[in-house]
């Protein structure tokens, strides 16, 4: 019994935050290409028709299944009825879909889609803010999971509330069970965080895997200038796994340990006028599931 399957983000194709990034490669040539690189899921991209009769039977013509799919969140603007109400058309997409985690961000404030404000700029929480804020969230959590089996995985995210190991830490721990997390390596360490101590302290906790590498000397150039999420992205600070800094043999021992099960999707922003995408898609399939392999996940 296989305890992981492997998926790839449209990110290593079409960018979600920048659409001029691969905003010609067509979604056909996407979705052939992840399947013919071997992965078996994906995740929602803009260029997804949302529709889930349209959309499911399109990923069954490559092979494909859905293994989540981001949900721009706003509970810092709105109350848990107000986002639960918001949320139903996503909802229904990933129940017809059978898909397990939904992939939340907090993005009423953040600071990464905006190429023009430096990361120093995003918003860092009170402990007041912090309660509050998990309360709701633990809300929606519950309400997911109860009513439709879904996991609330909240994605932590550079130029968000939630960026650092402390931030993640706070939100794990004003929430309930019921939320969950979805770790990402590339993130955390951009965020100056290791992926391995929040696999060991919060595995039980995790609904979804994202994979990006990092490249160090990128983020330091990027972090010193004080850049722009979106400017780092354009300057290459991250790449798919095993081609980076990011030390995959630490992250799949801890995932092992935790006996992780679920998606282990791939998740690479990166120009692809500059990384050849069906490349960098074999190169990814072949050192993840190279990985998975030798740690027995």
């Amino acid at each position: 019994m296989r305890n992981v399957q492997y998926g790839i983000s449209p990110l290593t194709w079409t960018n979600d935050d920048m659409p001029e990034l691969g905003g010609d490669i067509p979604l056909e040539t996407c979705l052939s290409e992840m399947a013919e690189a071997g992965f078996t899921g994906t995740e929602l991209g803009t260029k997804y028709p949302r529709e889930p009769e349209v959309l499911i039977p399109l990923l069954e013509q490559h092979g494909l299944v859905l293994a989540s799919g981001w949900y721009s969140g706003n509970l810092m603007t709105l109350s848990a009825e107000e986002e639960i109400a918001a949320m139903q058309e996503h909802i229904k997409l990933l129940k017809a879909a059978g898909c397990k985690a939904m992939v939340f961000g907090e993005v009423s404030n953040t600071v990464h889609g905006d190429i023009n404000t430096p990361l120093s700029q995003r918003v860092i929480l009170t402990m007041d803010q912090w309660k509050t804020y998990c309360e709701k969230l633990t809300t929606v959590a519950e309400y997911l999971l109860n009513e439709h089996d879904i996991k609330l995985s909240f994605h932590h995210h550079v130029g968000t509330i939630c960026e650092t190991e402390d931030d993640i830490n706070l939100l794990m721990e004003f929430s309930g069970e019921a939320v969950h997390l979805t770790l990402d390596t590339g993130h955390i360490t951009y965020g100056g965080g290791n992926p391995v101590t929040m696999i060991e302290r919060w595995g039980h906790r995790i609904g979804h895997m994202h994979f990006k590498d990092l490249r160090l000397d990128v983020m330091k150039t990027a972090r010193d200038a004080d850049k722009s999420f979106l400017n780092a992205v354009l300057d290459g600070v991250f790449t798919v796994p095993g081609t980076g800094d990011v030390d995959y043999d630490d992250v799949f021992a801890a995932l092992k340990a935790r006996n992780y099960s679920g998606w282990l999707l791939v998740e690479a922003e990166q120009d692809p006028a500059k990384a050849h995408p069906l490349t960098y898609a074999k190169t990814a399939y072949e050192n993840i599931t190279g990985y998975a392999n030798k740690y027995g996940l």
